[in-house]
């Protein structure tokens, strides 16, 4: 039994730094700056975060 396109699982998109881009298709470099447009809101939650636990600390250590 053949699979149709649809039925086989995608790949999990990733992206490496550095990679080279000359195969890539409009699309797949769309996907690819979508991917890497939510890791950065990620990142940039994971840093308030820190932050925030930073000063929670700072606030109960002070002198």
């Amino acid at each position: 039994m053949a699979f149709v396109e649809d039925d086989r699982p995608k790949k999990k998109l990733s992206h490496e730094i550095g990679q080279d881009l000359s195969l890539l298709s409009v699309g797949d470099l769309e996907e690819r700056i979508a991917l890497l447009q939510a890791e950065i809101l990620r990142l940039e939650e994971a840093v308030k975060a820190r932050h925030r636990t930073r000063s929670a600390a700072d606030s109960v250590f002070k002198i």
